[in-house]
């Protein structure tokens, strides 16, 4: 079972997402209650790699929690949690091709607090232009088919 806690919906304008995959986060005990609460945001985030090979996430926001003592915090690097293998394979894919790591969104499974991340290529403006245009047309093309459906 999976819960939404908040979404990256500027990635997916500005990014291909070529390949996904779920990590982990390290977190304070606060941080997790005000993600319960919806106060996380992903916008102009990214996941970048350190000298010793750990991930971390860069520029995610999440609200200092307003009950607790001991507040982080709120733009802090957080510690990814992903097996070694996917590291590896992820650090070589970033620097052959110069792609990107960006977080798409937090979750919950199983009651854990976890972060998808999207292999991703950025977008040029002409693109995000054509795949505005193909939604568009995608729109049209479905009001007609339901209104004839109707007909």
């Amino acid at each position: 079972m999976s819960d939404l806690a908040a979404r990256n919906k500027k990635a997916f304008h500005d990014y291909d997402v070529l390949e996904t995959l779920e990590t982990g986060i390290v977190l304070a005990g606060s941080e997790i209650k005000s993600i319960r609460n919806g106060k996380a945001g992903l916008s102009g985030s990214y996941a970048a790699f350190d000298d010793s090979g750990e991930l971390w996430v860069i520029g995610m926001s999440i609200a200092e929690y307003p009950q607790a003592r001991d507040n982080q915090d709120p733009h802090r690097k957080r510690k990814l949690l992903a097996h070694g293998r996917e590291l590896l394979r992820l650090r070589r894919k970033i620097e052959e091709k110069g792609l990107t790591l960006i977080p798409l969104d937090v979750h919950y499974s199983n009651g854990i607090a976890k972060i998808t991340l999207g292999l991703c290529r950025g977008r040029r403006s002409y693109d995000k232009r054509q795949e505005i245009a193909r939604r568009e047309e995608g729109r049209r093309i479905d009001a007609v088919l339901k209104a004839r459906r109707r007909g």
